[in-house]
């Protein structure tokens, strides 16, 4: 690619008599993306595409603290039946109510949490439910 284009070339031809080159020596072959529409193509411009892509892919949360928390207790609590013991359950559950306990004693941006400190007992006895009944044979 570093080589100079001819005098007596037209700018079009020389491009495309490398491009021909490169697909014939391979350079082309197993591209990520290879045979998939292009990403975005039919959205209208938008000047903070940029930003949308960077919040998307670093999971940067705009919520007002109290609804992040809402949201991370949700779902803590749903991949709490993945949890090898009650032990683990009880950890967990400990965890996120230092949290709702921190979040709740402090004065916030956003509407006020309304959340309150989670039963750690019944939330036991529903994983213990859950995974008994995921080792009964059916």
């Amino acid at each position: 690619m570093t080589e100079r284009k001819p005098l007596a070339t037209s700018f079009e031809s020389w491009v495309e008599a490398q491009i021909r080159t490169a697909q014939s020596q391979g350079a082309f072959d197993n591209l990520p993306g290879a045979g998939k529409p292009l990403p975005n193509l039919g959205d209208e411009h938008d000047p903070l595409w940029w930003v949308k892509q960077l919040i998307r892919r670093e999971q940067v949360s705009m919520l007002p603290p109290s609804l992040e928390l809402l949201r991370k207790v949700e779902k803590r609590l749903a991949a709490i039946g993945s949890l090898p013991d009650e032990a683990a359950v009880r950890r967990e559950v400990a965890a996120l109510n230092a949290e709702i306990a921190k979040v709740n004693a402090t004065v916030l941006e956003g509407p006020p949490t309304s959340l309150g400190l989670l039963d750690e007992d019944q939330i036991v006895a529903r994983w213990a439910c859950a995974s008994r009944s995921m080792q009964q044979p059916g």
